[in-house]
């Protein structure tokens, strides 16, 4: 979307007048690390091309009005600046307004209120970040609006508060930090613990990242998600009592088979497992991939959804199912669920002359197995939040 078709919507919405600020920011696909970011270890996300476009114009009293183009039945939702507070209200707006309530908290208040018009072309329930996408979105938009200058490390950071804190889902920082920091045509390698990160080249020749939506989202995922980290938290307070170590990412896998015995709950060990294991199979993947070996890089990726499947639990039968079938593609080089779990998308490495018998066999199966139709998107990998 251009900038002037969104200021047309605004306009349709809100009525002519005064400056209007027109940005993007992106959703995100991961390739490999998954619930590793909230244990200190690392990640691998790249930004897609698809995201959240945001409009805003700063008003002159204390106002806060939202609408969003996908949820056009709710009408504008308005607010004040100074009403907000976590859990008080629901629906999507909640994001906007979070982020808002986090530059408060943060030092940075904003002085006035402002118009807000949001249009998003992530697929609804895909696990591709939309939230965190809306998030970063917004600090963007304040943050410039404003003359603030907040870094864009630290409006990723602001977002996961707001998660965090506002909306009572306690993520990691990956989903906000690759909506921030994105840059084109490159995956973000990322430690957790320090925020130390470089960028990996992606243009792979003749190899593409595509997306498999199982348009599957159950209802766990929030509740689950946050029993997962309790649980991890619970293995690091364990293994504390026998070594001094910061987190589950400070592991290695041996320490951690020699240690694991002091982790009382086999359902809990088998958790932390999954957070050691799969921070070394992120750092493995990006060595492979620096050294050319796209192979054992699919290998890993492959390996990555078993454990999140069997150890972690927070796959489901469908996403199984995308993922097998993917598997037995010739040109597939790996696959797995990617995201919180529980549904939302596979991401999968496959050789470009492969792509139309992927698409193909993998979608004919998933609806012969499970009744359900799979969307496919060959993903391009994008910048970070900016203007435009």
């Amino acid at each position: 979307m251009t900038s002037n078709e969104l200021k047309e919507l605004f306009i349709k919405t809100y009525g002519e007048g005064g400056d209007i600020g027109t940005y993007f920011a992106p959703g995100r696909v991961n390739l490999i690390g998954e619930h590793t970011d909230y244990n200190g270890g690392h990640v691998f996300p790249c930004a897609l091309t698809i995201g959240t476009y945001g409009a805003i114009r700063v008003r002159q009293d204390d106002v806060l009005r939202f609408f969003s183009v996908n949820f056009p039945k709710g009408g504008i939702v308005t607010s004040s600046i100074h009403s907000l507070a976590p859990g008080k209200d629901t629906g999507w707006a909640n994001y906007p307004k979070g982020v808002i309530w986090t530059f408060e908290q943060k030092g940075h208040p904003i002085p006035s209120g402002a118009d807000i018009l949001i249009y998003g072309n992530i697929p609804a329930g895909s696990g591709l970040s939309s939230s965190a996408s809306l998030e970063v979105l917004t600090g963007l938009m304040l943050s410039d609006s404003f003359k603030m200058n907040i870094s864009m490390q630290d409006l990723a950071l602001y977002g996961q508060f707001s998660e965090n804190t506002f909306n009572g889902m306690n993520c990691g920082i990956m989903d906000q930090f690759a909506s921030a920091m994105g840059q084109k045509d490159c995956a973000i390698f990322l430690d957790t613990n320090t925020l130390e990160y470089e960028y990996a080249p992606m243009k792979l020749d003749g190899i593409r990242v595509v997306v498999t939506n199982s348009n599957v989202k159950h209802s766990l995922v929030t509740s689950e998600y946050n029993t997962r980290r309790s649980q991890c938290e619970q293995a690091l307070k364990e293994l504390q009592e026998v070594v001094d170590i910061p987190s589950l990412g400070a592991l290695t896998p041996e320490v951690f088979d020699f240690l694991a015995p002091s982790i009382s709950d086999p359902v809990i060990r088998r958790r932390a497992k999954h957070a050691v294991y799969e921070n070394r199979r992120t750092i493995d993947a990006v060595n492979a991939l620096k050294a050319g070996d796209i192979e054992r890089f699919g290998q890993l990726m492959n390996a990555s959804h078993i454990s999140l499947r069997d150890d972690y639990e927070v796959s489901c039968t469908e996403m199984d199912v995308l993922a097998e079938e993917a598997w037995k593609i010739e040109g597939c080089l790996g696959s797995r669920i990617t995201g919180g779990g529980f549904g939302g998308c596979t991401v999968s490495l496959v050789k470009e002359e492969a792509i139309d018998t992927f698409q193909a066999k993998v979608g004919e199966a998933y609806t012969k197995r499970t009744g359900l139709r799979a969307d496919f998107y060959v993903v391009d990998i994008g910048q970070g939040a900016h203007v435009i």
